[in-house]
């Protein structure tokens, strides 16, 4: 039994695929508490592993499962990569790299959190993946630099406050100006008003 926060249909709406139809199935928990955290993830229902592989058929088409929270590496384990690699899909982890990964995992999205209040309680123990995604707030880059990615984002750390919120991404863009090798990612899916 899995505690699942939600699954949905939507647009990933951030990073590297950006604009892709994905299911996303988002696990309950965090072992983390960022104080900029803008996800209610607590909670959930406790589903099978049938259960949840019956949902995400819900939608045959598309071709992404994205496993989020919160943290999901609390909870996903081989079973649950097997079961969903059956699907056909290319699955997909947004995880903060505190805890190992299992095996079979397609795509990476490593958000470490080490330099923020609350996030920092717990080293970020994954040291590749395939895209580096870093909210940003204007702390040291050089930080991420041990980290093997083969794509690498910066992303301004959303606020309430638009004012906070443009001053935000003013600062992440002469970030990406200053530092090339990052790219800027938005969320999307705020803009345009999806989940």
């Amino acid at each position: 039994m899995y505690p699942v926060n939600e699954i949905f249909y939507s647009l990933q709406g951030e990073g590297f695929n950006t604009g892709t139809a994905s299911v996303f199935v988002r696990l309950s928990g965090c072992n983390l508490r960022c104080a900029f955290c803008d996800t209610n993830h607590q909670p959930h229902t406790m589903m099978s592993l049938p259960e949840i592989v019956d949902e995400v058929m819900r939608y045959p088409s598309a071709p992404l499962i994205v496993l989020t929270g919160g943290e999901p590496a609390l909870h996903i384990d081989d079973k649950l990569i097997k079961a969903l690699k059956m699907t056909g899909k290319t699955i997909a982890i947004e995880t903060n790299g505190t805890l190992p990964l299992p095996e079979g995992i397609d795509w990476v999205t490593l958000s470490p959190k080490t330099a923020f209040q609350g996030g920092n309680s717990l080293p970020c123990v994954l040291t590749s993946c395939n895209e580096l995604k870093v909210v940003y707030t204007g702390q040291d880059l050089s930080q991420y630099d041990s980290i093997e990615a083969q794509h690498r984002f910066l992303q301004p750390c959303y606020v309430d406050d638009p004012e906070q919120c443009r001053e935000g991404l003013d600062a992440t863009v002469k970030a990406v100006l200053n530092n090339p090798k990052w790219r800027l990612s938005l969320q999307t899916h705020r803009i345009i008003g999806i989940r």
